[in-house]
């Protein structure tokens, strides 16, 4: 299929086919970080050398005096036995890799019994016709905790709902890519993806400032908010500006073989019975949780610490939380459904879950040493404190920072598609520089997944953009990549200003951006910056 993507895009001409030039000339991003170890092992010589120098933020001497911190060299001894005799603990230390395991043994098993997929199908296929647009795109944003499901079963499954109203199919699959991957930070709860996020978020703090602990609830507010003011945005584009264009669907052109081939059936009893079961089981972890916060001796809740502080045990507690619902949810509807008939199948949902994070563990077996060797050479502090005093003396505002942070990342997504290694290339630097200039973690992440989210439907380099061409040429044979890209286009213009508008809006009223995290923090120190020797 991907091949097949390739030729029909190989003579696009424009900006369209420069992109997918430029984008087809980067390596992997497994081999991008390793490019990247490099060219940092060659800047930490440099910065050593001129002497590049600041003042720790926060850290003081036994007298009082603020800590100098230097840049270092990688090649320096001391650092490349970090490097050889600390790999495994430099691997398995890398915050996300836990974050993301976990959560993952337990969405394995909901995905494999069929739980999404079926939950999916349930939602969309008796939607009323009015509602038909709204409905799918809801699904798809929700379709994110289901990850690849949401691409491989809603959005050919919508193409056919579609037809079957008699609209035009490739609206159907427009809404729905557009929900699922231009939505993909948006949802109700928070997922996989704030987990892997906040665990990259985390590790970037600590290079810098020490010990913190990300809370993957930390933008629940924001994306709950991105769900509801992107709906209608792509709600709009897809019956007014798309369909319009697309003309009328010749219902000829396609038989009901289309619909048999993708799956368009029924549930079946057991499939009913399985969401009831699954339901059930996701209102037991929800009580258990809450009875784990508010119960006896409250287990959840740190009664000696500081108001603030108090809820930290509950926030650290998600990430086995949506571990549990997951495990159980899947595991009661497959029970019922038939799909799982003892432990044994359970178990090997579990491992087939794991298989497939196999290219991620290779990924952040990269990553991990690309972001520990950033920290052992200082630059992350001194970049960050000089760049902080630069953007402090500039004058801008905090919704400008953020509102460029969301621009670069979108403009970063059209060449490396993985939400995960863009944030590992940018989050060590901006991270402490928005905590120096008063701007927390989690405001950091959440203009950084807008932006990443926002231009994911137009870039001919995202993994499922192939599989979505493959999609509509089922249904229109001539339909080319520059067809799906200037399809998609309004989706993104209209979700990158709506997500401007939407952080603009959110840092001017300082609302929280989910339980315990706001917009704003206090400064971790004071800022005095020293200029490297070079410039001295």
């Amino acid at each position: 299929m991907a091949s097949e993507a390739a030729a029909t895009g190989s003579t696009n001409t424009g900006i369209l086919g420069w992109i997918e030039r430029s984008g087809n000339k980067l390596p992997d991003p497994v081999f991008l970080f390793f490019w990247l170890i490099g060219i940092l092992i060659v800047i930490s010589v440099i910065a050593s050398l001129a002497g590049w120098a600041v003042q720790h933020p926060t850290e003081l001497t036994e007298a009082g005096e603020p800590v100098v911190i230097a840049a270092t060299s990688l090649l320096a001894a001391e650092n490349i036995q970090r490097l050889w005799v600390d790999m495994p603990t430099t691997f398995t230390h890398f915050h996300p890799l836990g974050y993301v395991l976990v959560v993952m043994l337990g969405a394995g098993v909901a995905e494999r019994a069929g739980l999404f997929g079926t939950a999916m199908r349930a939602g969309v296929r008796n939607a009323p016709t009015a509602l038909l647009t709204p409905i799918v795109v809801l699904v798809g944003m929700l379709g994110n905790l289901a990850a690849d499901a949401a691409y491989v079963v809603l959005i050919p499954l919508a193409g056919i709902i579609f037809h079957a109203a008699g609209r035009h199919p490739i609206a159907g699959i427009a809404a729905s890519f557009a929900g699922v991957s231009g939505g993909f930070s948006a949802n109700l709860l928070p997922g996989q993806l704030d987990a892997l996020l906040f665990g990259i978020t985390e590790a970037s703090v600590e290079t810098v400032f020490g010990d913190w602990t990300a809370n993957i609830a930390g933008n629940w507010y924001f994306i709950a908010a991105m769900t509801f003011v992107f709906l209608p945005v792509i709600w709009f584009v897809t019956d007014r500006m798309i369909e319009p264009r697309l003309g009328k669907w010749n219902a000829e052109a396609a038989g009901n073989a289309m619909a048999e081939e993708q799956g368009d059936r029924p549930l079946t009893d057991g499939e009913r019975m399985g969401l009831r079961w699954a339901g059930l089981a996701v209102l037991f972890v929800i009580g258990l949780w809450l009875l784990f916060t508010f119960g006896p001796g409250t287990p959840l809740i740190d009664e000696e610490a500081t108001p603030e502080a108090r809820l930290t045990p509950f926030y650290r507690s998600l990430v086995a939380g949506f571990f549990l619902l997951f495990l159980l949810a899947g595991w009661a509807y497959g029970k019922a459904a038939g799909v799982i008939n003892d432990h044994r199948d359970l178990v090997k949902m579990m491992a087939g879950a794991m298989e497939d994070l196999a290219y991620y563990l290779v990924l952040a077996f990269a990553a991990a040493h690309f972001v520990a060797m950033f920290a052992w050479s200082n630059l992350g502090l001194v970049l960050a404190v000089n760049g902080a005093d630069f953007l402090s003396s500039s004058g801008l505002p905090a919704w400008a920072l953020l509102a460029a942070i969301i621009l670069v990342s979108g403009l970063l997504n059209l060449f490396v598609g993985s939400a995960s290694a863009k944030w590992a290339l940018l989050a060590p630097v901006l991270v402490p520089m928005l905590m120096l200039l008063g701007i927390s973690p989690e405001m950091a992440t959440a203009a950084y997944r807008v932006g990443d989210s926002a231009t994911n439907i137009i870039t001919p380099l995202m993994v499922y953009f192939p599989l979505i061409l493959i999609f509509c040429q089922r249904w229109q044979k001539d339909f080319g990549l520059g067809s799906l890209a200037a399809t998609m286009l309004p989706y993104s213009i209209g979700l990158m200003l709506v997500g401007l508008a939407l952080t603009i809006g959110w840092v001017a009223l300082d609302l929280p951006l989910g339980p315990g995290a706001s917009v704003f923090q206090e400064i971790p120190g004071t800022v005095n910056p020293v200029a490297p020797a070079a410039a001295q």
